[in-house]
């Protein structure tokens, strides 16, 4: 019960949105426009705002488009070879051709075959059904942006951070798991981590969806305008290099199983590098969620991340513990990123963090410090 409520709550908004959009489609259709029984007014609207949020200043004109050639390839169609089954089948099947020919778009198809099914059936029943369909999509697709960009717009801080925990939780839990595994030499915890972290695309997908409806809103709504140079911004970049992160941290894990099962060193700076990741990708959401105006706190955080790697790597790893250690530093390089710095600042200070590259004699370091 409490899983349904939270999810009655993350829909109130679009809910909302789609109550608005269809009653003020209706109003202008039929009050304003006098259109007789503009069904499809109302129907365009909540269709534009079904489409993912981030894609419905497109999501308006495949519809718009769709049914325009819906209109055009019954029309001539009808003109031609008249109505009936067979020509109706022809219909549809020229509308849906001339409609993925212009864009694979499933939008834009659906809508020019569903037109062309009206056209091609209602057309003896209804006369000039070609300009009002056209003229309700019209106002179906405009109501919706003017719900979404200036009458009931949503927050879109808040839209991308509620999308934003569960992607970096995600890559914060494995990587804890990870240094737990690094830290006891547990194999099946390191591919349990592994295995978790690549079953990633419902919470990556979330992420960049959430942020390509950030980007929609703020550019769209007047109310948010202001922030699209703030935290907003930056939340919206940090997706590709958090992806970046996420694939530099599986390949970490992957070869953290390997090195557990060959018997490899494990210096204890290792899985405390490892753990530091982890808070480094935690630091970096609450700083976001708190819309910081410089995340020092992350890049701190994540720069310690990387001397304790350097640590490990000169007190001594074998071929997999070097590249554990090398993912160390990519995937820093990808958070620092992340935090808006550029990828030749960030490089610069994981170098830096790093220390030496050339690790002591044998004799000069001695066993060094083992987590068993």
């Amino acid at each position: 019960m409490p899983d349904r409520l939270r999810q009655v709550r993350a829909g109130l908004g679009l809910a909302a949105q789609a109550g608005l959009a269809a009653g003020l489609a209706w109003w202008v259709a039929d009050s304003l426009l006098h259109i007789a029984q503009p069904v499809f007014a109302p129907i365009s609207a909540v269709v534009t705002l079904a489409a993912s949020v981030g894609q419905r200043l497109r999501r308006t004109v495949e519809l718009v488009v769709g049914v325009a050639l819906g209109i055009l390839t019954g029309d001539l169609l009808i003109r031609a070879i008249g109505v009936g089954p067979w020509q109706l089948g022809v219909m549809v099947l020229l509308a849906i051709l001339v409609a993925a020919f212009i864009g694979r778009s499933p939008a834009l198809v659906v809508q020019a075959g569903a037109t062309a099914v009206l056209v091609g059936t209602l057309t003896p029943l209804v006369s000039n059904l070609e300009l009002p369909r056209f003229a309700d999509a019209l106002i179906g697709g405009g109501a919706a942006l003017v719900v979404t960009a200036v009458l009931l717009p949503l927050n879109p801080l808040r839209l991308i951070n509620r999308s934003a925990g569960p992607a970096l939780e995600l890559l914060a839990d494995q990587l804890d798991a990870t240094a737990a595994a690094l830290r006891e030499r547990d194999a099946v915890r390191a591919r349990a981590a592994r295995d978790r972290l690549r079953n990633n695309k419902a919470e990556l997908g979330a992420f960049g969806e959430a942020a390509q409806g950030a980007r929609e809103a703020s550019t769209m709504s007047p109310v948010y305008w202001g922030a699209r140079e703030g935290p907003l911004g930056r939340y919206a970049a940090a997706v590709d290099p958090i992806d970046r992160a996420m694939r530099n941290s599986g390949t970490l894990i992957r070869r953290t199983v390997t090195l557990i099962e060959d018997g490899e060193p494990i210096p204890a700076a290792l899985p405390a590098a490892v753990s530091r990741l982890a808070g480094s990708v935690r630091m970096l959401h609450r700083e976001f969620a708190r819309g910081a105006a410089e995340p020092t706190r992350t890049r701190e955080e994540t720069e310690r991340a990387v001397a304790e790697a350097g640590h490990a790597y000169r007190a001594g790893v074998g071929f997999s513990g070097a590249v554990v250690v090398a993912q160390v530093r990519t995937a820093a390089s990808d958070l620092l990123v992340a935090t808006a710095l550029p990828q030749e600042e960030a490089n610069r200070r994981v170098r830096r963090a790093f220390g030496s590259l050339t690790p002591p004699e044998p004799e000069a370091r001695g066993d060094g410090p083992v987590a068993d």
